[in-house]
């Protein structure tokens, strides 16, 4: 979308504006500050673009992150220093897992930046630009805006952004976003990536060199294909080859998960057996937009050889370590999609033997699917069911995600419970696997929900991680938003207990009274639920999907020892990596 053309008393802060509403933007995240009042003034007055101020610059941040996620850009904005410093966190966790947004800091006026005056929210010495500085590090282009560049800088940070898919950032001086913006003239400048036609071919030349090659074919597929806008090429290629694939959790629903050729979520000794046998088997092993982190490997316990096979990263591809630059990812799917497209159907590898560690591995499936049945069979004789456990808690809640739903999980037993059930075709689901700063999920669920409310969301998150950010939930109310909060109270961190001391003082948290929240932070009739059964899980479950109309908050207690079993799968197979530090 092209912004409208700038009109008689169209300011700098009006032009920025409708730049972003030309992306999509149709909500600015961010807190009221003495320095950005004025400018605030400008934002309310904007017919396309709607302020939502946070409870705090983090939660943002955050906010915009997700924003982000759900429709392709984001923005946030703070007051200078005390604001943007608070924010910055958020703004990281952006760069990492590669989202487009912009965070525009308004401070002092020019004036008083070239009288080097001694104001709040510096430190003292004139210096107006560090925290500026600060942002460097964590965003992918930044610009201070002065009279006679803010129209050009505005363009050349936000096609950064675009190009890069990771944050941007913008100091403003109030001044400055209040002056009369110049004359506007499109970019002529293309930000999408370069196409070199001889690498596409010599891509093409090697990849079916290889694939002739393979006996089994596998796909892995991660974040990277949805930041890189790839998702229906994946798709295509995926039909044609009848490949058989699996995500890793930063890529969860990048895919249709009720597709029959989607294994589950790889995350090496963390792997349900089959996934594993599939991935680490495979002859050829194509990776579409796949980081491997250690929080979405088991700690690199991938059983694959990262150098090996067809590995198609944003820009170029690889073969069996030979660089194809110039091939961008949705241009190397299409090739390998012409080129399985008359390939048989790869078979899955056979499970097989592998030793001890393989047995073991199918005995942690069979004792999770065990206790699942038997945990079934015991609460239907039962009306008051068993003790709630995480693995029935996160199959529970598995089954109830619906395809207009988008879940988001936090860091912990939310996020390694949840990740690995298969959701209906539509579901989104929204996490943090690698920067993984608790807390986030919260004002992730504001982001999302306004994003895109003919969604509803559903947020699975543990008392640890909401005690953070858990002021965003008033936000929420108050802009009559209506999701599901599932709140796991095990009474502190419990990864970090298994992770190293189980019994430390700094795993413990404050128990708060959880069912009394939502009204305190201005939640207006809100449903709150406790589950500390099976059947009383089930019971709440089916009440929130039976109220749409008022936001849910089910409280989940299960024992501040349990953990999911990915966890479980990761203490059999691999005990030596099962803690998440060095």
């Amino acid at each position: 979308m092209i912004p409208k053309p700038a009109v008689a008393g169209t300011t700098v802060m009006d032009h920025l504006l409708d730049r972003l509403h030309a992306l999509g933007v149709r909500h600015l995240f961010g807190m009221a500050g003495d320095y950005n009042l004025k400018v605030l003034d400008r934002v309310v007055a904007h017919p396309d673009v709607r302020w939502i101020g946070t409870a705090s610059e983090l939660g943002a941040a955050y906010a915009a992150d997700a924003y982000a996620r759900t429709r392709g850009f984001g923005a946030l904005l703070t007051t200078f220093g005390v604001g943007e410093l608070s924010a910055i966190n958020g703004v990281a966790g952006a760069y990492a897992e590669r989202l487009p947004l912009l965070h525009i800091a308004v401070g002092p006026t020019q004036a008083t930046e070239r009288d080097k005056a001694v104001v709040h929210h510096s430190m003292g010495d004139g210096d107006f630009d560090r925290f500026a500085r600060a942002h460097r590090e964590v965003v992918c282009a930044h610009a201070v805006l002065r009279p006679d560049n803010a129209v050009s800088e505005i363009d050349r940070v936000l096609g950064a952004c675009l190009r890069e898919s990771r944050p941007g950032y913008l100091r403003v001086p109030r001044d400055v976003a209040l002056a009369p913006a110049p004359p506007w003239r499109p970019s002529a400048a293309d930000d999408r990536p370069t196409v070199e036609k001889d690498g596409v071919e010599a891509f093409r030349t090697a990849a079916r060199a290889r694939l002739a090659t393979a006996d089994t074919v596998a796909v892995l597929a991660d974040f990277l294909v949805d930041r890189f806008h790839a998702r229906d090429e994946l798709a295509r290629f995926l039909t044609a080859g009848s490949l058989p694939h699996a995500v890793l959790a930063t890529g969860k629903t990048v895919v249709d998960e009720s597709a029959p050729g989607f294994l589950g979520v790889y995350s090496g000794a963390m792997s349900e057996r089959p996934v594993r046998a599939a991935i680490d088997g495979a002859d050829l092993l194509i990776r579409a937009g796949v980081l491997l982190a250690d929080s979405t490997t088991g700690k690199f316990t991938h059983g694959f050889d990262a150098e090996a096979g067809i590995d198609l990263g944003p820009w170029t591809a690889k073969v069996d370590g030979r660089t194809f630059p110039g091939v961008p990812l949705a241009t190397a799917l299409t090739v390998l999609t012409e080129l399985v497209g008359g390939r048989p159907a790869a078979p899955v590898p056979a499970a097989g033997s592998r030793g001890l560690g393989a047995a073991l591995t199918g005995l942690s499936g069979s004792v999770t699917a065990a206790g699942r049945s038997a945990a079934t069979l015991l609460r239907r004789a039962s009306p008051l069911g068993l003790p709630l456990t995480q693995s029935y808690l996160w199959e529970a809640v598995g089954s109830a995600v619906e395809p207009h739903h988008t879940v988001i999980a936090d860091d912990g037993t939310p996020l390694l419970g949840i990740v690995g059930h298969r959701f209906p075709r539509g579901a989104r689901f929204i996490g943090q696997p690698f920067w993984g700063s608790i807390g986030y999920g919260l004002p992730a669920l504001l982001g999302t929900q306004l994003a895109d409310p003919a969604r509803r969301g559903l947020l699975v998150i543990g008392d640890g991680a909401a005690q953070p950010t858990v002021q965003e939930l008033g936000t929420i109310g108050r802009h009559h938003l209506k999701p599901i909060v599932v709140l796991v109270n095990n009474h502190g961190y419990t990864i970090e207990r298994a992770t190293h001391g189980l019994r430390a003082v700094y795993n413990d948290i404050s128990r708060w009274h959880w069912p009394k929240l939502p009204a305190a932070v201005g939640v207006r009739d809100p449903l709150v639920l406790r589950a500390r059964s099976t059947a009383g899980l089930d019971r709440a479950l089916a009440r929130a999907a039976a109220t749409p109309d008022r936001l849910v908050l089910i409280e989940a207690f299960t024992a501040k020892d349990d953990i999911p079993p990915a966890m479980v799968r990761m203490l059999i197979n691999r005990p030596d990596r099962a803690r998440w530090v060095p």
